[in-house]
């Protein structure tokens, strides 16, 4: 058996950005036209009317600031209020392989390493563009990875998921080292219209070097292990899917975006990450408290402060847990791994942290490293 290693990491950002102000401007103009388009119902008690949404309500709901978007005059357009993208074909590059494509990239030039050094992609994110060919494999091959590539998708925890998946298969010797790409191109499945979620999420790539430590540049993060968790759980759910079709759904129903039921999610969600932590630290004699930095699933600002307490017992400081949902807002799977490519450098030798995501299933990964 291998010991193993994050080598590096790398990061895709796209090229817009959306404020919480144009946000609002536009979903406050969407909402006020469809009031006005559905103000008999609405009087005659038939309808409820769609509620303003506010900077202030926001911040204080998520923490979120701003997001990256690959495109953004769709998403503030009112009478849109989705993204606007060129039909791709099929002799192209797709979206999401584009972006892997950089991270990965970025990742290889930071561990100094070429697509000859690596022996497999998995392409794990919590959005698809298709169900096939793969997109791990179009990406592997974009790169020149010889090889085999796989997609996976475990909602919000895919990352912390394909980092297992690739760490299993260096620690076993069926790879020498393993690309996890995380392309999650959120804005195409977020329902903007709706004021209870418009806000949530970004998009954005990353990408995880896993390798053997005896091959690993300086500073990279042996991994002690890996601890995976799943339970069944409607509360954050997304019905899209190739069956829509035959079941005669219109593309517009709301279950056939992202929807979920935040405060039950956030009720139990919490706790369950907290004691996963505690419990996967605890395999490896380490105690909550020891850990110099966890860098959490940037789902909602309350639900990492909480989680940071309840490990804690006391509130942590950005330091402790940093925080990059502000700036990038939910990337779904990314967000832990952004807030590790972001906080990492200051991290001693022999330091432990603890990578962290939680979402949909439910499900929950986490990953402890040491810095080398």
């Amino acid at each position: 058996m291998h010991r193993v290693a994050i080598s590096r990491t790398g990061l895709y950002t796209p090229p817009e950005s959306i404020s919480n102000q144009e946000l609002v401007t536009a979903f406050n103009q969407f909402a006020e036209w469809d009031n006005h388009q559905h103000a008999a119902a609405i009087a005659a008690g038939t309808r409820q009317p769609i509620p303003p949404s506010s900077v202030e309500f926001i911040e204080k709901a998520s923490g979120i600031k701003r997001r990256y978007v690959m495109e953004k005059s769709g998403v503030l357009d009112p009478q849109r209020m989705y993204p606007r993208f060129r039909a791709r074909p099929d002799h192209e590059i797709s979206m999401m392989a584009e972006i892997g494509v950089a991270a990965a990239k970025d990742a290889l030039l930071r561990a100094g390493k070429q697509a000859s050094d690596v022996d497999g992609l998995i392409c794990a994110a919590a959005n698809m563009q298709r169900a096939y060919p793969a997109m791990a494999v179009e990406i592997q091959t974009a790169l020149g990875i010889k090889g085999f590539g796989f997609d996976m998708n475990v909602a919000c925890s895919s990352a912390t998921f394909g980092i297992d998946m690739a760490v299993n298969a260096v620690r076993t010797g069926a790879a020498r080292a393993i690309l996890v790409v995380n392309p999650e191109i959120t804005s195409p499945h977020l329902a903007w219209k709706d004021r209870d979620c418009h806000f949530i999420f970004g998009d954005v790539c990353t990408a995880i070097l896993v390798e053997r430590l005896d091959n690993a540049p300086a500073g990279a993060f042996e991994v002690l292990g890996t601890r995976l968790l799943t339970t069944f759980s409607n509360n954050i759910r997304n019905n899209a899917g190739f069956m829509s079709r035959s079941e005669d759904r219109n593309p517009d129903d709301r279950d056939q975006l992202f929807y979920q039921e935040g405060r039950k999610v956030f009720k139990e969600v919490c706790p369950m990450a907290a004691e996963h932590i505690a419990s996967h630290l605890a395999e490896h004699a380490l105690s909550p408290t020891g850990v110099r930095r966890y860098w959490l699933h940037q789902a909602n600002l309350g639900m990492n402060q909480l989680i940071a307490r309840k490990l804690l017992g006391r509130d942590a400081t950005a330091d402790d847990a940093p925080v990059i949902l502000d700036e990038f807002g939910n990337t779904a799977s990314a967000g832990s791994v952004i807030a590790f490519h972001r906080h990492h450098e200051d991290i001693a030798p022999g330091e432990v942290g603890v990578i962290c995501s939680f979402g949909a299933g439910y499900s929950i990964g986490s990953v402890v490293v040491r810095r080398t």
